[in-house]
């Protein structure tokens, strides 16, 4: 499965260097997220990059939960546009999304903009690849003008289609969570069954980085996403606990040549609480080395 639909402007990844050299050409997004109750606003207050705006993934990047949704659903198109008009994102902006965990949670930001067409890229090694001082000031965006644009539905998919592509070896679906999460060793406190979706790979996150905590290079993770079947199938589809974490794999499958993949934003937080939908525990296929010093088990 290879097409060339990825978003125009900017590659997948940047590096620091680059960054350093374009920072007025772009938008750098400070996009943290902690499921252990630290404030993420208070991480961004304590050092960010100069001029970076704060992002909040529960209240920019997600629509209010409710019922079979998950933790994290995709806020409706209107929402988002007024998002990311108020912080600064406009038409056209180009993005630099980055976090403190190897880009396992910028990544949703850096791959909703990129579903929607719109430039934005990865700061590959995050804030600890940035050479220069951090600044503590919080920015105020200045308001840019946002068009809203529905989700293409060829990037999305729901419970119902997952539960449907199961077990069909064409639909690759890829695990992003740790390994211990997916095989149901060591569950997540937010997760209300252990194990993962029948038929589903485990392709957890970290495994997508190299010893330096960057991503790897393009061929290693050809090499780790057509041992999952990647070349071969009609569809792959991600998810993750909640549909963050996911998007790491998402970006890692295109930095590797692999576009159109698909996002199931429920993940397990919209399969597991629905005792109906089945389960599995133990390791049920092939999975990707877990290597990489990434933080695990997010959401």
């Amino acid at each position: 499965m290879t097409t060339n639909d990825g978003a125009p402007g900017l590659p997948v990844l940047v590096s620091a260097e680059w960054l350093a050299e374009h920072r007025d050409d772009v938008l750098v997004a400070d996009v943290r997220f902690y499921l252990d109750g630290r404030s993420t606003r208070e991480a961004y207050l304590r050092g960010h990059l100069p001029g970076a705006v704060f992002v909040d993934v529960d209240r920019d990047l997600s629509a209010p939960a409710g019922e079979g949704t998950g933790r994290h659903p995709l806020p409706d198109p209107d929402t988002f546009a007024a998002t990311l008009s108020r912080l600064g994102i406009g038409d056209g902006t180009p993005v630099v999304g980055y976090d403190d965990v190897n880009g396992s949670v910028a990544a949703r930001l850096v791959w909703m903009l990129r579903a929607l067409g719109s430039p934005a890229a990865l700061l590959d090694g995050g804030i600890t690849a940035w050479p220069g001082d951090l600044a503590t000031e919080p920015v105020e965006p200045t308001p840019r003008p946002r068009t809203p644009v529905p989700w293409p539905a060829e990037r999305i998919v729901d419970t119902a289609t997952v539960l449907a592509e199961s077990r069909d070896p064409r639909h690759v679906l890829m695990d992003a969570r740790a390994h211990e999460r997916y095989t149901g060793a060591a569950p997540a406190p937010a997760d209300l069954r252990p194990g993962h979706i029948p038929g589903a790979r485990s392709a957890e996150w970290a495994g997508n980085l190299a010893d330096d905590g960057r991503f790897a290079a393009p061929e290693r993770l050809r090499e780790r996403f057509r041992a999952l079947g990647a070349d071969t199938a009609a569809t792959i589809t991600a998810y993750c606990g909640s549909g963050v974490t996911a998007c790491h794999d998402l970006l890692a499958l295109e930095h590797a040549g692999y576009t159109g993949a698909r996002l199931y934003p429920g993940s397990w937080s919209a399969w597991a609480p629905d005792p109906d939908l089945p389960a599995e525990t133990g390791d049920g296929g092939p999975h990707g080395d877990p290597h990489g010093d990434g933080e695990r088990g997010r959401a």
